[in-house]
């Protein structure tokens, strides 16, 4: 598919931003969420790094300019609805701020995570709720 044939199928939510889901290419690792919009995605297509729309600053967010932590991007897709994108990448560096490989590693996030296995024996994989 073509650059701008992607772009016109995007479905933006409010504020123009779609939700993107980076995931590290190679080991299929998700690496963080960031929005982006119909300029940040543009930008990604355009110089094959990923581009974000950063909500705190309000303004456009090229991955890793800062830090070289660089995301190449190698594959977009769009989900079903076309209202979510997928961003498969080759990482120069940690996705996240914290210097985690990923923002969803427990050492990033603080352990801030649940699994079935939590909540004890009882409900386990294939068991029953009841």
């Amino acid at each position: 598919m073509r650059r701008d044939e992607l772009l016109a199928q995007v479905r933006y939510g409010p504020g123009g931003l779609v939700p993107c889901v980076v995931q590290d290419a190679a080991s299929g690792e998700v690496l963080m969420l960031a929005y982006g919009n119909h300029e940040s995605l543009a930008a990604t297509l355009d110089t094959g790094e990923a581009h974000f729309w950063s909500r705190r600053r309000d303004e456009l967010w090229h991955k890793g300019a800062t830090s070289g932590n660089v995301q190449r991007v190698l594959e977009v897709r769009l989900d079903c609805d076309h209202d979510t994108v997928l961003m498969r990448v080759a990482p120069a560096g940690p996705a996240c701020h914290t210097g985690q490989p990923s923002c969803f590693r427990d050492a990033a996030s603080g352990a801030a995570s649940w699994r079935v296995a939590d909540e004890g024996s009882s409900r386990g994989v294939g068991g029953s709720a009841t």
